[in-house]
């Protein structure tokens, strides 16, 4: 694949997109089952729930756009699984282990974040505004689950609880 257009390149953004969230199905629930805090556990079963509809608007994107959404392996989310997979397998007190997953899945919010803001952006350049509404549905919640992650840390996991806990272990 060339990258002369744009349709070339949110072609690649697509397809870059879809196999991320098709990894993200396959990680969240090993991120849930080694999450400690009820709540963060919660917090990934919800976002396990959007990114099943999250695939599905890739699908239909991709069907508006003309374009497959296979061939492609996102490298950057196999590399954030990666690591995610090695904390959940670190020994560790469980706050603790708590608070690196909330920042293993940060940083997967971001990248997706940066992924989806792009795509969106070039679509509005090539008025795919359908697509690019689809997609912006997407984006939006993957701020929101961001900030539910933000919100998670810096309102309890972080502040009293998890600090103090660490601070005697």
């Amino acid at each position: 694949m060339s990258l002369m257009t744009y349709e070339n390149l949110i072609e690649e953004e697509i397809k870059d997109l879809y196999s991320a969230e098709n990894q993200l199905l396959q990680a969240l629930p090993k991120m849930q089952a080694a999450a400690h805090c009820e709540e963060l556990k919660q917090a990934f079963a919800e976002h396990l729930e959007e990114t099943h509809t999250q695939v599905d608007r890739l699908t239909q994107a991709a069907r508006l756009l003309g374009i497959g959404v296979t061939g492609e392996t996102c490298n950057a989310m196999k590399g954030l699984i990666e690591e995610a997979e090695e904390l959940i397998q670190t020994p560790g007190l469980p706050e603790v282990k708590d608070a690196a997953l909330v920042g293993a899945a940060q940083r997967v919010e971001h990248y997706e974040i940066a992924a989806y803001g792009t795509v969106c952006q070039l679509l509005k350049n090539i008025e795919g505004d359908e697509a690019k509404d689809l997609l912006g549905k997407t984006l939006d919640e993957e701020k929101a689950a961001d900030k539910t992650l933000s919100k998670l840390a810096t309102g309890g996991l972080f502040s009293s609880g998890i600090n103090h806990e660490a601070k005697e272990g």
